[in-house]
């Protein structure tokens, strides 16, 4: 494994000087960068004891988590993330806390995990594609700690951990050989699907003028956007309306909604009569939702099923549906695994996740039966029966994130607003 000696004494270089710091316990988490999840007699950032191993006890288990430039409010990823987490925790009896880095960086987030494992975290949740830089380097820092990396794929830990030079072509590479994959787990979504059942419920909701607002072009961003398209080319085919159908594209270039973007909205709403947006990327949903509310607009959902947080905020009935994907439940299923002794089943793997029954609650991407707003054009039974179609392959759905899907609708793509 490439960098270990040298990595190996760069952490205990990192743990020694921690501990000889003066002023306040380095092993303790300030108030304004970490919360104490469930207690069970010892205290959170306290010594954890024990094995670590496959075999460890419930009671072994020191489960962190870092946010990303987000926080545990953002109403999407760390916050799905967080919530999942602390309440595995609080349901098991395992200390959980929280580290939001001091600044949106590679170092703040690394020295967030050399704070987490300097306080006893012995398993480390790392949400979104900016940890890729810290799996490469804090992994190998390490090895006795479990490291669970949402949304981190292949390519991301290729681009920064070969640098210049790389082709950004994953197949050009064996990614084994630039992280650790001895205690590494890594698990990226197929976005499209849900994307494309978005897009797909929207224009057989009657839904003709469509936008697409996503944070910033990213790979994950981009597989939403390019699987929303596709599916409401796919609806618009099969009702015989291609001439009728419209998606304005487009991305803002943060993940956080402002009043440069919510103007930008305001013209799409506005001049050029877009019905529903599908706002993807964090908080910039906040700049669709404010446009959508001064003209009954819809929005769409993402990550999470967000009509309780929209439509308390703008209105009831403001989101039409959300392009989930299961966060939660990856949390879940693997903090159980590690529980009971199941890392194995995990550890070293970079899994796409996406549909794995024909029964969409069992499912990685997926609508919100509960919220989505069902008409007699389109009724949850149509969903679950394209949801059947999509798991059978009667309905496939390109992941390819090089180039704008081809369709027969129109698409106005127009770059980034920032």
């Amino acid at each position: 494994m490439k960098k270990r000696i040298l990595t190996a004494l760069l952490a205990i270089a990192m743990l020694m000087s921690m501990a000889a710091c003066g002023g306040k316990d380095a092993t303790t988490p300030s108030s304004d960068n970490a919360e104490t999840g469930a207690q069970t007699g010892t205290e959170t950032g306290g010594e954890t004891g024990g094995e670590t191993g496959d075999n460890a006890a419930v009671t072994d288990m020191n489960i962190a988590m870092v946010t990303d430039s987000g926080d545990i409010t953002d109403q999407s990823f760390n916050q799905t993330t967080y919530e999942s987490a602390k309440a595995w925790a609080e349901e098991n009896g395992v200390p959980f806390t929280y580290y939001k880095p001091e600044s949106d960086s590679t170092e703040a987030r690394n020295a967030s995990v050399d704070q987490a494992v300097a306080a006893g975290a012995n398993v480390i949740l790392l949400p979104g594609y900016l940890f890729a830089a810290t799996v490469v380097d804090q992994a190998e820092m390490y090895p006795d700690v479990k490291f669970i990396a949402l949304d981190v794929g292949a390519g991301d830990i290729l681009e920064n951990a070969v640098g210049e030079g790389y082709t950004y072509n994953p197949d050009d590479y064996d990614v084994t050989e630039y992280y650790n994959t001895d205690n590494v787990y890594c698990a990226t979504y197929q976005e499209a699907i849900s994307g494309y059942m978005a897009g797909y419920t929207a224009v057989k909701l009657g839904y003709k003028h469509l936008g697409f607002l996503g944070g910033m072009a990213v790979p994950a961003v981009t597989r939403f956007g390019y699987g929303y398209v596709q599916g409401a080319d796919a609806a618009a085919k099969e009702l015989g309306i291609e001439n009728e159908v419209t998606v304005e594209y487009v991305v803002g270039g943060q993940f956080y909604g402002d009043a440069d973007i919510t103007a930008y909205m305001d013209t799409w709403y506005n001049s050029r009569d877009v019905e529903v947006v599908f706002a993807c990327g964090g908080g910039i949903y906040t700049s669709a939702a404010e446009a959508a509310q001064k003209v009954g607009g819809k929005v769409i959902g993402v990550d999470s099923d967000q009509a309780p947080i929209i439509d308390a905020a703008y209105g009831d009935g403001i989101t039409v549906t959300s392009a989930m994907k299961g966060l939660a439940t990856t949390v879940k299923n693997v903090l159980t695994d590690i529980k009971d002794g199941k890392w194995s089943e995990h550890v070293g793997k970079i899994e796409s996740l996406g549909l794995i029954s024909e029964v969409v609650e069992e499912n990685y991407v997926q609508l919100p039966i509960e919220s989505t707003q069902w008409s007699d054009t389109y009724t949850e039974e149509d969903y679950r029966a394209l949801v059947k179609d999509m798991f059978d392959g009667k309905v496939t759905v390109s992941n390819d994130t090089s180039a704008m899907p081809a369709t027969t609708i129109t698409v106005n793509d127009y770059g980034s607003i920032k």
